[in-house]
């Protein structure tokens, strides 16, 4: 009897408008299903989380980060993740990465990502 395992999907990108386009691509076009909302998360933890899981040094720090439960195991995300182009950096994290007992734990205290935005409407802060 095989236990479906879930996996986590960490998305870094350049600003809130990028990672909400990435969240709705990876459930509309790469048909993943979210076991939980979205999650903010700092954005220094989530290139932390990148380092850890790739094992690659940082190229970029990212501006805005969330973090989403899947109910599609890490093989499947990286599969369908592999089929689709969101706009920001998404990282799957399965059980065999050592930070994933961490974000079982600790990924419902994390504050809701805001999933609203204007993706043709930006306002210059003066």
């Amino acid at each position: 009897m095989g236990i479906e395992v879930k996996s986590f999907a960490v998305i870094r990108g350049d600003n809130p408008d990028k990672v909400n386009v990435a969240l709705h691509d990876l459930e509309h076009y790469g048909h993943m299903r979210f076991a939980s909302k979205p999650k903010r998360i700092e954005p220094n933890f989530a290139d932390n989380l990148l380092v850890s899981v790739a094992g690659v040094p940082l190229r970029a720090k990212c501006n805005s980060a969330a973090l989403v439960e899947l109910d599609n195991n890490a093989g499947a995300a990286i599969s369908k993740l592999r089929k689709i182009h969101p706009p920001a950096h998404v990282v799957i994290v399965s059980p065999r990465h050592d930070v994933y007992a961490e974000l079982m734990d600790k990924s419902e205290l994390y504050p809701e990502f805001e999933r609203t935005w204007e993706p043709h409407h930006h306002q210059d802060i003066i």
